[in-house]
């Protein structure tokens, strides 16, 4: 034990991110690892959300909307997440839920593919909102389903699919899956690539321009601490912004939003992804959470991502009695993301005694102990605890 708690001081002392940590309100008794869910709050937002309130709100109110520059929030914010993402300027929208994103890339890339091809295909190991909304765009642009495993994707895709929406790392194991390849298959297949980001983005490289994506779809209340509710982002490549067709047209994204004209027509780039008017005390919390990013290198993160998901699953190895848990989630570094999972039997049981300790992680039923590292502000002393407190658990 003294020696992984050794390690974890040097590697703490070494760490070049660190100082990120005075960055976030966190209570010092605790270790939270549990930004994959809900990211923790940068100390300075509040400061920001009272001058929005009271002065852009309370006393600017209307104005604000071009003095306080509340009606380019979208594609402002956007343009800040897009390095994060590996994309370049104006092709990343922010507003409305993930949810809802999803919605308009699948049905969105549906219509770009055309009326030949009749297949949807869908991350079978998704995220079950991501299924049932491609369950229901499936129904309603009359195609048909299909599901595959990730890794099954290359192999699944032919000349009938339209478009194929994955995962870039599993919410439930932390695998990350392939995003240049599985992009590569698709598009080979005359298909288009729509990739869900929720669990990558702010944690690994993405590279979206880079790997040639399609359209691609992520929150912002995890790794980018946004806060809860936070709105979420789409991504439209810059070659298929003059044809994109979102299924959800609105005021918001018409090319003359105040003509008020009855007949739509779509405005030029990603703005034609927003629908209505933006959620702006949510979206200026988001922008002001982003600062927390300046002169953070993506790289950095990925390196110390991998360093902390190491050193716990080393430490649950040395302190954890052999059997008690198991770990799901892959050890090659090219097949994880920042998050460790543990099958454990009494998972319900153990979470709550952990979360009761001050080690604030979550559970997937039935047995998965899910623990996210989140680079900004957790430390490898951090990690050591979580599992000592774990094994004195299981133990």
């Amino acid at each position: 034990m003294s020696d992984l708690i050794a390690k974890a001081r040097a590697l703490d002392a070494t760490d070049e991110l660190a100082e990120r940590r005075e960055l976030f309100a966190l209570d010092d008794g605790a270790v939270y690892l549990d930004g994959n869910s809900l990211g923790a709050l940068p100390r300075h937002v509040p400061e920001r959300m009272a001058d929005v309130i009271a002065r852009e709100w309370g006393e600017l109110r209307i104005r604000s909307w071009d003095e306080s520059g509340w009606w380019t929030a979208p594609e402002r914010i956007g343009d800040r997440i897009a390095p994060i993402v590996g994309a370049g300027p104006g092709q990343v929208v922010v507003g409305d839920s993930t949810s809802v994103n999803v919605f308009k890339a699948l049905v969105g890339a549906v219509r770009l593919a055309g009326d030949d091809r009749d297949e949807i295909l869908v991350d079978a190991t998704t995220f079950p909102t991501d299924g049932y909304i491609a369950e229901s765009a499936a129904r309603l642009t009359g195609k048909r389903l299909v599901t595959a495993d990730p890794r099954d994707v290359p192999a699944a895709v032919g000349p009938r699919t339209a478009a194929a929406l994955v995962n870039h790392v599993d919410y439930r194991t932390g695998r990350l899956h392939d995003l240049p390849g599985i992009t590569a298959a698709v598009q080979q297949a005359g298909a288009l690539a729509v990739w869900d980001l929720c669990h990558s983005a702010g944690a690994l490289p993405v590279g979206l321009d880079a790997h040639g994506v399609d359209l691609a779809v992520g929150c912002t209340y995890k790794y980018l601490n946004g806060g809860p509710g936070a709105p979420a982002y789409l991504y439209v490549a810059r070659r298929h912004q003059a044809r994109f067709d979102s299924p959800l047209p609105g005021w918001n994204s018409h090319a003359d939003p105040f003509a008020m004209t009855t007949g739509y027509a779509a405005a030029d780039g990603a703005t034609r992804g927003r629908v209505g008017t933006p959620d702006i005390l949510s979206m200026l919390a988001l922008e002001s959470a982003l600062d927390v990013w300046d002169g953070v290198s993506i790289e950095a993160v990925r390196a110390k991502s991998l360093a902390l998901t190491d050193f716990f699953l080393e430490c649950v190895r040395e302190y954890v009695p052999e059997g008690r848990v198991t770990s799901v989630t892959p050890e090659a570094h090219e097949e994880r993301g920042s998050q460790a999972a543990l099958s454990c039997a009494d998972a319900p049981a153990v979470m709550k005694e952990l979360i009761s300790r001050g080690v604030i992680g979550d559970l997937r039923r039935p047995d998965v102990l899910r623990f996210g590292f989140t680079p900004l502000y957790v430390g490898f002393a951090d990690t050591e605890r979580a599992a000592r407190i774990l094994a004195e658990i299981v133990g």
